[in-house]
């Protein structure tokens, strides 16, 4: 059976790659990765900049975190930070999407409010546990 640590690395993993996809496809083609999340007006000027910079953070976030996940076990806190700051940046993507809820797509919201919620919720635990597991190797 895979531990729960394993498990979490995984997720995190999976989670950047798709980190790096989306921001690929954003920095690209900004109104598909937008329209989901504001409508009719990924389109629009404003949404295709806004949607451009995102793209940009989340290919950030997403190499570092890939390249950190990929180092040696003696450098745990280095992935558990890179993991960390996605999932605030997913947490706070949610956030956002609360704060203009009326105002967002009736169907789409929901898709992309659980799919930011289910990536902060993965990376904070993945980062949580290395944390956790690197501060009790260095105390042995």
């Amino acid at each position: 059976m895979t531990e729960v640590p394993a498990l979490l690395r995984r997720g995190a993993v999976a989670v950047a790659a798709g980190r790096v996809a989306l921001g690929l496809t954003a920095l690209a083609w900004p109104s598909v990765p937008a329209r989901p999340w504001v409508g009719a007006s990924a389109g629009d000027l404003t949404a295709r900049v806004f949607g451009r910079a995102l793209g940009a953070r989340d290919l950030a976030l997403g190499l570092g975190a890939l390249a950190a996940l990929q180092r040696p076990a003696a450098e745990p806190g280095q992935a558990a930070a890179w993991v960390a700051a996605g999932a605030l940046s997913d947490a706070l993507d949610v956030a956002a999407s609360l704060a203009s809820w009326s105002e967002l797509p009736r169907l789409t919201k929901w898709l992309v409010a659980a799919s930011a919620g289910a990536a902060a919720l993965t990376g904070a635990a993945a980062a949580l546990t290395s944390a956790t597991s690197h501060g009790s190797a260095a105390t042995r």
